[in-house]
């Protein structure tokens, strides 16, 4: 998406260069032809590659059902989150979420009081924690290392301290660590 609209921002700009350097090429365009090249040709050219890519990119982010994806429980309220690993034996954290490098999540969301919205800015989109409700996020994270997370829907008094830690680690690290904490008493 980012170097598509590169491409579209480099040919308005040599469209724009063309206007001052030649003077006269430009007065002999007129303005239909600017409308028509401008308006229709050009995102003609550059927007269905980029949708493409989205409905491609989109696609592997549905968090389809019967696909051996880990599954995480995600529980707002006010003012913090819990995080459920139900299939590593039902491990729990507070306001730290766990998540294996290079694989697919489906985030199970609700809420338990009122709305909230579950963002990791580096991650992913915002995705409302709704009560009686049940959202699923698809996430991978390709990359190890700390991201940090918030409630981007005003929630009440403490909203603002409402964040928490998400730790990306290896697959196998992911693994040890959440094992331990389904062991822990």
């Amino acid at each position: 998406m980012f170097f598509g609209s590169l491409v579209l921002f480099a040919l308005v700009m040599v469209a724009l260069a063309l206007t001052f350097l030649c003077p006269n090429w430009a007065r002999r365009v007129s303005p239909a032809q600017w409308i028509i090249g401008g308006g229709l040709v050009l995102p003609a050219l550059v927007l269905p590659p980029l949708v493409a890519w989205a409905l491609v990119a989109g696609e592997r982010l549905l968090p389809l059902p019967g696909q051996g994806v880990t599954r995480i429980e995600v529980v707002a309220e006010q003012f913090g989150w819990q995080f459920g690993y139900p299939d590593q034996g039902g491990a729990t954290t507070v306001n730290l979420l766990h998540l294996p490098a290079g694989e697919p999540v489906d985030l199970h969301i609700t809420s338990t009081d009122v709305i909230h919205s579950f963002w990791v800015p580096q991650l992913a989109g915002k995705l409302d924690a709704i009560p009686g409700k049940t959202n699923v996020l698809r996430l991978q994270a390709d990359r190890t290392g700390t991201f940090y997370g918030q409630c981007a829907e005003f929630c009440g008094i403490g909203h603002a301290f409402m964040r928490f830690e998400v730790e990306v680690r290896e697959p196998d690290d992911f693994l040890r660590v959440v094992d331990g904490l389904a062991a822990e008493p």
